[in-house]
């Protein structure tokens, strides 16, 4: 029993990590874009690159905990079902993949503007637009990884609601938002000036993973297993 609830508490805290990594992270980074305008989102990268790198750091630390989380889930669920544990711990890290490779695109519009000898066959103005444009690569390989996160909710979801030792509510939610989520980020694609689902899938999120976050983290898991 002791070993269960360290493992759960375990992966409350990996995911609380990332959450708290992932917030700031998001803030940050979204202040210095301005859409539609290359030469201000330029200008405020320049202004402050040290705060637009730490971004990209916090987001190669909030990919680390949450495939650290998904890997605790794996061992705390693997019990219940093996199979879907292992499902579920795949499309995670499946996503986790996709999106630290796709951070590339976010350095490289810091080394676009970063002034370098070998740059100074463009025009400012071309070195601006070519940020801007791995900016918005970026924001599509974003939702790309997001298919992954969205798909994973499933069967993690199944999982917190049939263990016996989480609450079920919380599982009911996951699996619900999972469909939801996985709307949203087709959505992206499908209908790119439609963002209205997302208002609607947000509420579910944070009520299943930040609530099984901080069940894992405070309550750790029911006795009666």
């Amino acid at each position: 029993m002791n070993s269960i609830n360290k493992t759960a508490r375990m992966a409350g805290f990996f995911y609380f990590m990332y959450v708290v990594i992932t917030i700031p992270s998001d803030v940050y980074r979204d202040r210095f874009i301005v859409l539609g305008d290359a030469a201000a989102t330029a200008n405020n990268i320049m202004a402050s690159e040290w705060l637009f790198r730490l971004s990209f750091v916090g987001d190669l630390l909030s990919a680390v905990f949450f495939l650290l989380a998904a890997w605790a889930l794996y061992v705390l669920l693997k019990p219940v079902n093996k199979g879907l544990a292992l499902l579920f711990l795949l499309l995670n890290l499946g996503g986790v993949t996709v999106y630290s490779i796709n951070l590339l695109n976010q350095l490289a519009a810091v080394l676009l503007l970063s002034g370098a000898d070998y740059l100074k066959v463009f025009q400012a103005d071309q070195l601006q637009s070519l940020a801007m444009f791995f900016l918005d690569l970026r924001q599509n390989g974003y939702w790309i990884a997001q298919i992954f996160f969205g798909a994973w909710l499933f069967p993690l979801g199944y999982l917190v609601y049939k263990s016996g030792f989480l609450p079920r509510i919380l599982g009911i939610v996951m699996m619900i938002h999972f469909v939801g989520w996985t709307m949203t980020s087709l959505q992206f694609f499908l209908f790119p000036g439609f963002g209205v689902i997302i208002y609607l899938t947000g509420p579910l999120g944070f009520i299943s993973e930040v609530g099984l976050t901080l069940w894992l983290l405070i309550k750790g898991v029911k006795e009666q297993i």
